[in-house]
């Protein structure tokens, strides 16, 4: 999965892709380096982001979707949004999946767009609201935790009508660097092997603080971390750098590791 931010503030690459230009450019080289899907995401959620309501979202979207759609018709298109109403413009303009932030916690109407559109969802570990979404948590044991958390949404999901859910359990959200190094480890043990994991680590702060380091400037160690998690069993990748994904998923796949 390649990263698409339309932001002007993201923390890497804010306001590099917000063109229609750009974010054609930008799609068609993920691709071409291996992309499966495009990730678009209207709105930061870096600490200390600009937060916009769903009609920004909407309004910074306006016909992006529809065009790289239009480009590229077998690429995958997930939104990366917590309003159901931005989920209902996106599935109108031909997006595939839903990957909320929010495990459906900032806005009590996403479930129920998840099931009205039946798109995959895409439910992240995350804390209960937008202004505490990277305080960071004192967890007795992370992966339990996170594991209660998708144990009791996914259950809600479920009784919805929505079957199609990837778990993702929120690297970088209000976890300590601890905690996320005891997840890295216990990947095998999230989700309960019931639904396919993602995982995005790329740039983030967890990796590149602690050994001093820019969010540019990790991508061997990345890579490691990568590939340690595919050996435990997740099935989706989400990145910035995709043609250094995809050697790591090469790499796994051919066995030689």
């Amino acid at each position: 999965m390649g990263i698409l931010n339309l932001t002007p503030d993201s923390f890497s690459d804010g306001g590099k892709f917000n063109t229609e230009k750009g974010a054609l450019e930008q799609t068609h080289k993920m691709l071409k380096e291996g992309a499966e899907i495009i990730d678009i995401g209207p709105q930061s959620t870096r600490p200390n982001a600009e937060f916009l309501t769903a009609e920004e979202e909407i309004r910074r979207l306006g016909n992006m979707i529809a065009f790289i759609k239009k480009e590229f018709p077998e690429t995958l298109i997930s939104l990366d949004t917590f309003y159901a109403e931005t989920v209902k413009f996106g599935y109108n303009e031909g997006i595939d999946i839903i990957n909320d932030i929010s495990g459906g916690q900032y806005d009590e109407k996403m479930f129920d767009a998840a099931a009205e559109t039946k798109l995959p969802y895409i439910l992240m570990h995350v804390n209960p609201s937008y202004e505490t979404m990277h305080d960071k948590i004192d967890f007795a044991d992370i992966t339990l935790s996170v594991n209660r958390y998708f144990s009791e949404k996914t259950a809600e999901l479920l009784n919805k009508g929505v079957k199609d859910i990837i778990l993702d359990p929120g690297f970088g959200f209000g976890k300590t660097v601890e905690d996320q190094m005891k997840m890295m480890d216990e990947v095998k043990y999230l989700g309960f092997g019931k639904f396919p994991l993602l995982i995005g680590i790329s740039r983030k702060s967890f990796i590149y603080k602690p050994l001093g380091k820019s969010p540019l400037d990790i991508n061997e160690e990345t890579q490691k971390l990568h590939l340690k998690v595919l050996q435990q069993g997740a099935k989706i990748l989400r990145v910035h750098d995709v043609a250094e994904a995809k050697k790591t998923v090469d790499l796994f796949k051919s066995g030689s590791v």
